[in-house]
C-alpha cells in the first residue's frame, strides 16, 4: 500500500515542480524586463540632463509628460493585451520614454546639489521594492481587496500633488504626500507582485505569455520609479532642512 501511495503522488509531486518551475521563469522574466526598462529610462534621464537645450525642452513640457504618463498608465494595459506585439512593446518602452523626459529635470537638480543623494534614493528605493515585492510573492494572505483601496488613494495622492504644487507650494505637505506616496505604493508593489503571480497559467501561449510578462513588467516599473523619486524628493526635502 505504501509503494502504491508513493507511486501515486510521485507524477503530482513531479507536476507540482513543473509548475513551480515555470512561475519562476515567468516571474524572472517579469523582473528582468521591469529592470531594462528602468535601465532605459536612466539612460534617457541621464541623456537629457546632460544637455542643456533637451532639458530647458522637458522643463517646458514637464505637464504634457505628466499627462502623457497619467495616460499611458490607463492605455497601455489595453495595448499590450491587444493582439498586436508591435503595439504592446511599443506601450512599454514608450511609457519609460515618457518617466525618462519627465524625471529628467527633477534628476538634473538633485545631481547638481549633490549626485550621492540621487545614488541613495535609487539603493533605498531598490531594497524597498524588493522587500515589498518578495512579500507579496511569498504571502498566503489574498491582498485582491486593496485593489479599490489602492486606486483611491492613488487619485488622492496625485490630487494632493497638485493642490500643492498650485496652490500651496509648501515644502512640508511636498514631504509629507511623498511619505505618504511611500507607504502607499510599498503596499501597491506587495499587491501588483501577487496579482502578477496569479496570472501565470501553466500552457499559456507564446502571445497570452508575452502580454502578461509585460504587463507585470509595467506595473511593478511604475511602482519601482514612483518609489524612487519620493525617496529622493523626501531625502531632499530633509538635507534643505
Amino acid at each position: 500500500m505504501a509503494d502504491l501511495r508513493y507511486q501515486s503522488s510521485a507524477p503530482a509531486r513531479a507536476r507540482a515542480a513543473e509548475i513551480d518551475q515555470g512561475l519562476r521563469s515567468y516571474m524572472l522574466g517579469v523582473y528582468n524586463y521591469m529592470a531594462l526598462g528602468v535601465a532605459a529610462t536612466a539612460i534617457i534621464t541621464m541623456f537629457v540632463a546632460s544637455s542643456p537645450a533637451l532639458l530647458a525642452t522637458a522643463v517646458s513640457l514637464k505637464w504634457v509628460f505628466f499627462i502623457g504618463i497619467l495616460g499611458m498608465g490607463f492605455l497601455a494595459p489595453r495595448m499590450i493585451f491587444s493582439s498586436s506585439s508591435f503595439a504592446a512593446q511599443g506601450a512599454f518602452w514608450g511609457y519609460c520614454a515618457l518617466w525618462g523626459f519627465g524625471i529628467a529635470p527633477m534628476i538634473a537638480a538633485y545631481m547638481a546639489i549633490d549626485p550621492g543623494m540621487v545614488v541613495r534614493a535609487f539603493f533605498i528605493a531598490a531594497a524597498t521594492f524588493g522587500a515589498t515585492s518578495l512579500a507579496g510573492y511569498v504571502t498566503k494572505r489574498d491582498l485582491s481587496g486593496f485593489g479599490a483601496f489602492f486606486m483611491i488613494a492613488t487619485i488622492g495622492i496625485i490630487i494632493a500633488m497638485l493642490v500643492n504644487v498650485f496652490l500651496v507650494q509648501s515644502s512640508m505637505m511636498s514631504l509629507i504626500v511623498s511619505c505618504v506616496t511611500v507607504l502607499l505604493f510599498a503596499g501597491i508593489t506587495a499587491y501588483e507582485t501577487q496579482l502578477i503571480k496569479e496570472m501565470y497559467v501553466e500552457g499559456d501561449g507564446s502571445a497570452a505569455a508575452r502580454s502578461k510578462s509585460i504587463f507585470g513588467a509595467f506595473m511593478l516599473y511604475g511602482s519601482f520609479v514612483t518609489l524612487f523619486i519620493h525617496i529622493l524628493n523626501i531625502l531632499g526635502i530633509m538635507r534643505s532642512e
